[in-house]
């Protein structure tokens, strides 16, 4: 997953992150505003996780959200 592209879309994939951790509040979510640092930062404060297992989680993620760059056509 392209996390420019993720950054770019935050509004669409909001629903996604929120629906997958529902522990992420509102306001969390504005402040990750599409960063996977941030999101693995607060993935692992909200659910008492290790880093490995947030980052095997964000990876699992990312294979089932695949952003794709949005087409343009003038």
């Amino acid at each position: 997953m392209n996390w420019d592209i993720v950054e770019g879309n935050w509004m669409q994939f909001k629903g996604k992150v929120k629906t997958r951790w529902g522990k992420l509040t509102d306001d969390q979510l504005d402040i990750i505003a599409g960063s996977r640092d941030e999101l693995a930062g607060r993935i692992q404060a909200c659910y008492g996780i290790s880093k490995d297992e947030t980052e095997k989680q964000i990876t699992e993620f990312e294979k089932l959200n695949r952003a794709k760059p949005t087409k343009y056509i003038a």
